[in-house]
C-alpha cells in the first residue's frame, strides 16, 4: 500500500505540469525500479521532453540532460581526459552520463558512434574513459526521445542491441479533448514554474527493488509468458523476434506492474499488458509484413492469438 500511496502522490506532482499521462507516469516507475531505460517516441509537440524532465524533479537524485545533434561526440556524453596547466597533469572529467537520470533528448539525430558510447552505461552502469572505468550513480536511468517524422531528415536509426537495451518503449500520442481542454487552462497565460516536490528518495527506490524481487511468478504464467516471446521467433511476419534479453524484460515488467498494483504476484494480464511496451520495440518486421503492418499490430495480434490462463487469474 506504501506504494501505491506513493505512486499516487508522484502522479499528483507530476500533473502539476504535465497532463493526463498516468498510465506512461506508472511505465516509467516500473522501468525505474527495474533499472530499465526508457525510449519514448512521438510527434513533436506532445510533451515528451516536459514529462521526462518533469519525472526526473520528483526523484531525489541528479539530472542531466544531452540534446542531441549529428556533431555530439561519444566525449560530450562520457567525459575526457584534460591536462590542467596549474597543475601540471591531466584531470579526469566525467561527462552529463555521470547522473542519476539522463535525458538524451533526439536521441535519434546523434550518429551511430555517438549513440553506442551510451551501450556501455545502459547495460553495465559504468563508463570507461580513457582506460579509467567510473562506476555510475545508483539510480541510474537513461530516458531517451525520439521523433518518428523525421526518420529520413538528419537522423541516424538505432541500431539493434541499442533497441534491446531499452527496456521499454512509450509512443505518446496525442491528448484527449478533455486533456487538452485542461492544458488551455493551465498555459494560455504562459507556463508558470509549478514547484514539484521529490516522491522517490535513494532509499525508497532501494526498498522498492527488494519488494520487486519477492514478487511471484507462477509456473502457468511462466510458460505463458513463454509462450509469447517464443511465438515472436516463429512468427510468419516476423523477421528478428526476441532475444533472451526481452523475455528476461517482459518478466521483470510483469513483476513490476504487478507490484504497482498492490500484488505480490503476477497474473497473466500483467504480462499481457506490458508486452507491448516491451516487445514492439525489439522485433523486426520482414521487409513484406512492413508495407503493411506495424510491429505494435504484430504485438497486439499475436496477444489476441494465445489465450489467457484463466486459471491462474487470482
Amino acid at each position: 500500500m506504501e506504494l501505491i500511496d506513493k505512486l499516487e502522490q508522484l502522479k499528483e506532482e507530476i500533473r502539476k505540469v504535465v497532463v493526463g499521462r498516468d498510465q506512461e507516469v506508472e511505465m516509467m516507475v516500473i522501468s525505474l525500479l527495474n533499472d530499465g531505460h526508457i525510449l519514448m517516441e512521438s510527434v513533436p509537440g506532445t510533451g515528451k521532453t516536459l514529462l521526462a524532465k518533469t519525472f526526473a524533479n520528483v526523484i531525489t537524485g541528479k539530472f542531466s540532460r544531452v540534446q542531441f545533434t549529428p556533431d555530439v561526440l561519444p566525449s560530450d556524453i562520457t567525459g575526457i581526459q584534460f591536462f590542467n596547466p596549474k597543475l601540471q597533469e591531466f584531470e579526469l572529467k566525467p561527462g552529463p552520463v555521470v547522473t542519476n537520470i539522463l535525458l538524451a533528448d533526439e536521441i535519434n539525430r546523434a550518429t551511430p558512434r555517438t549513440q553506442s558510447s551510451l551501450l556501455e552505461a545502459m547495460e553495465e552502469h559504468q563508463v570507461t574513459i580513457d582506460g579509467h572505468t567510473i562506476p555510475l550513480n545508483t539510480p541510474f536511468l537513461v530516458i531517451a526521445t525520439q521523433n518518428p517524422v523525421e526518420s529520413q531528415q538528419g537522423t541516424f536509426q538505432l541500431p539493434v542491441a541499442q533497441m534491446d537495451r531499452f527496456f521499454i518503449k512509450l509512443s505518446l500520442g496525442y491528448p484527449e479533448i478533455n486533456e487538452e481542454k485542461e492544458m488551455i487552462k493551465k498555459h494560455r497565460f504562459g507556463t508558470e514554474a509549478a514547484e514539484i516536490n521529490a516522491v522517490f528518495k535513494e532509499e525508497d527506490i532501494l526498498f522498492l527493488k527488494q519488494e520487486l524481487r519477492k514478487v511471484k511468478l507462477a509456473d502457468v504464467v511462466e510458460e505463458y509468458l513463454l509462450k509469447i516471446t517464443r511465438e515472436t521467433r516463429n512468427h510468419g511476419s516476423i523477421e528478428l523476434g526476441i532475444s533472451p534479453r526481452g523475455t528476461l524484460a517482459l518478466v521483470k515488467a510483469a513483476q513490476g506492474r504487478a507490484l504497482v498494483k498492490g500484488r505480490s504476484f503476477v497474473v497473466p494480464n500483467d504480462v499481457k499488458e506490458m508486452a507491448p511496451f516491451v516487445l514492439a520495440h525489439r522485433i523486426y518486421l520482414s521487409a513484406e509484413a512492413s508495407l503493411t503492418m506495424t510491429t505494435e499490430k504484430v504485438v497486439e495480434d499475436l496477444l489476441e492469438s494465445i489465450p489467457l490462463p484463466v486459471e491462474a487469474e487470482v
